[in-house]
């Protein structure tokens, strides 16, 4: 997904600079996807900034996780906060020992960073050269990524209800706001949901897998 973010992001007007900052500072596809793809509609850089905000709180969340489980301290919890996504707190939560959460937490965000980053820079290289993204399919990878970013938690009934309604929402406001203003309107009925209406009890963001005893042969 780094590639067809670098093809977008210099489609979209940031310079092949510009989208390799955003792969180093911010660092979550979720988000980046959704800054460039507020801009590409032609919304404000407020209104970008403020949704990949949003769809980034969940990497917070991440954070407080790894912290309590890896206990990073001095410079490596800096470094530790700037990797922390999808893959390396999923990597870290299956494991049971704890040198072998700190090594799957660090090859697996490490890893991924780099190779983010490395095709974020072909991928905004070639956006020139690749013309319209449309030709070559491009245009559909920010949906795509929503998607693959959406569809590993719609495993409970309240989440695909939310998904549901954040959905209208967006599809109902499409004609009467700006660009970028209906993924706020539908972050914000979300947000709303979660807090008024309660989940499952063992509901959460780690992921779905089976306790071995510390003596168990995998």
């Amino acid at each position: 997904m780094a590639f067809p973010f670098g093809a977008l992001a210099v489609a979209a007007g940031l310079s092949p600079w510009q989208a390799q900052a955003l792969s180093l500072l911010m660092f979550t596809g979720g988000s980046q996807f959704a800054f460039i793809g507020v801009i590409a509609g032609g919304g404000a850089g407020s209104a970008a900034f403020t949704a990949a905000t949003l769809l980034g709180v969940r990497n917070a969340v991440y954070g407080m996780q790894m912290n309590r489980m890896l206990g990073l301290r001095g410079w490596r919890r800096g470094v530790g906060a700037q990797i922390t996504i999808d893959e390396s707190a999923a990597t870290a939560s299956s494991q049971t020992m704890p040198l072998e959460q700190r090594r799957g937490f660090w090859t697996a965000g490490v890893g991924v960073f780099l190779l983010w980053n490395l095709f974020t820079a072909v991928g905004a290289i070639a956006g020139d050269a690749l013309g319209d993204p449309r030709r070559w399919g491009l245009d559909g990878a920010a949906v795509a990524a929503f998607l693959a970013l959406l569809w590993p938690r719609l495993r409970q009934r309240d989440a695909v209800a939310i998904a549901i309604v954040a959905a209208l929402v967006t599809v109902l406001a499409l004609p009467w706001v700006p660009p970028g203003i209906p993924i706020l309107l539908a972050a914000t009925v979300a947000a709303v949901w979660g807090a008024f209406v309660p989940g499952p009890r063992d509901e959460g963001l780690e992921p779905d897998v089976e306790p071995r005893s510390p003596g168990e042969r995998v």
